[in-house]
């Protein structure tokens, strides 16, 4: 079997993930803080000169500029893994309503409408004496036009 040639992208995702775990560190926390204390302790040497400004301002602005789409392409990612998960949960569960399947994909007006219908169950919900017998909002519906029509 042949090994899959490796992309540049393979290699920005390795390396991105590297470099976003250790920022996360207490190491590079450490290290941020011993770099701004040893640019304040110089400040005197420098008399607080605009280069001595102007040093420790274009360093921060360009770690700052990458680290934004760093910590974006990690969040996509881990975003991309929870919503996976979730849909594995979703279809694997009897009585758990498929339309949750992908329902990141929804329009924000869609994911509005599907709110309400999630509100309606939490609403019915509490009305119900054991809060785990509704799966599903028409399961909830029939089940409260059914007590209803029988305390009639």
């Amino acid at each position: 079997m042949r090994k899959r040639q490796e992309t540049i992208g393979d290699r920005i995702e390795r390396f991105s993930e590297a470099v976003t775990t250790w920022t996360g560190s207490t190491t590079a926390f450490s290290s941020a803080l011993a770099v701004v204390a040893t640019w304040g302790l110089l400040g005197p040497f420098f008399g607080y000169s605009d280069t001595w400004q102007l040093a420790i301002n274009t360093s921060t602005t360009i770690v700052t500029f990458l680290m934004v789409f760093l910590i974006q392409r990690s969040q996509n990612k881990g975003a991309v893994a929870i919503q996976l998960k979730l849909n594995e949960l979703v279809a694997a569960m009897q009585g758990a309503s498929n339309r949750l399947i992908d329902v990141e994909s929804l329009s924000e007006k869609e994911l509005t409408i599907l709110g309400r219908h999630y509100q309606e169950l939490a609403r019915l919900c509490r009305t119900e004496i054991d809060l785990t017998q509704s799966h599903s909002l028409e399961e909830a519906r029939h089940r409260h036009r059914r007590k209803g029509a029988a305390t009639k």
